[in-house]
């Protein structure tokens, strides 16, 4: 699993999967719809690629849908508990 691998290599903090879900989308050409799983992972900015990478390599689909989404605003304790969570070395 995709998320259980990011955990073990500290390359994010959090993972949570939602769902199922039916997504509508255009692919190739065609309307097409399926039924799929959202999943939000926690990491630091700067593991934001390598995150997107792993996924990418791992996921099933030709095309996976990976966006990053800047944490803004947060708890200064849940934002260090990120921080720690990812640190290498620990």
């Amino acid at each position: 699993m995709i998320v259980e691998s990011l955990l073990t290599r500290r390359l994010v903090a959090c993972g949570q999967r939602t769902g199922p879900m039916i997504s509508r989308y255009r692919w190739k050409g065609s309307l097409e719809q399926s039924e799929e799983w959202l999943v939000l992972l926690k990491t630091r900015a700067a593991l934001a690629e390598r995150v997107i990478e792993e996924i990418v390599e791992g996921h099933p689909y030709e095309t996976p849908e990976v966006i990053a989404m800047a944490i803004t605003h947060g708890s200064a304790g849940y934002l260090r508990w990120i921080a720690e969570s990812t640190a290498e070395g620990v």
